[in-house]
């Protein structure tokens, strides 16, 4: 097997000691399997993946909880620079609208298996706050725009 990190084995290991690998993966909670014509995948353990999912579930619904009771999201706004030290760059209702999406998109993670809309929402407001970090890009990006700009592309 490889030795070059201690918890990752190639897919050829895998393929070819597929019990060595199942026993370092309960050794360790998880190998990652590199693979060269293709994403790198984890093997886990199922009762470690199940605990991941639960410890998500009750950090959502802790966030949603503090969200119910607290309509403005005060606690959670306070501490999201600590977390996204780009936030300086939003407005305070920029950052609450930012700080719910992320609470909901956290609980769609939890609740529903969709994980990719939580790196959306993040990459989606540090892309605004990258444009308002630089008076003139956040200028330029205010201009009234006029006209057919042509179709639009759409993909797969």
């Amino acid at each position: 097997m490889s030795t070059s990190n201690a918890d990752a084995v190639t897919f050829s290991d895998l393929s070819r000691n597929p019990r060595a690998v199942a026993e370092r993966a309960a050794r360790l909670g998880r190998v990652r399997v590199t693979h060269r014509d293709a994403p790198d995948f984890y093997l886990t353990a199922a009762d470690r993946e199940d605990r991941r999912e639960q410890t998500l579930a009750t950090a959502s619904r802790l966030f949603l909880a503090l969200i119910k009771h607290d309509p403005t999201a005060r606690a959670l706004v306070i501490a999201m620079p600590e977390v996204f030290p780009w936030v300086r760059h939003l407005t305070s209702d920029e950052l609450r609208a930012f700080t719910l999406e992320l609470v909901e998109a956290l609980s769609d993670a939890a609740e529903l298996d969709v994980d990719v809309t939580t790196q959306e929402v993040i990459v989606g407001w540090r892309a605004t706050a990258r444009i308002k970090a630089d008076p003139g890009n956040y200028a330029q990006a205010r201009t009234a725009t006029g006209g057919d700009f042509g179709p639009v592309g759409v993909s797969a």
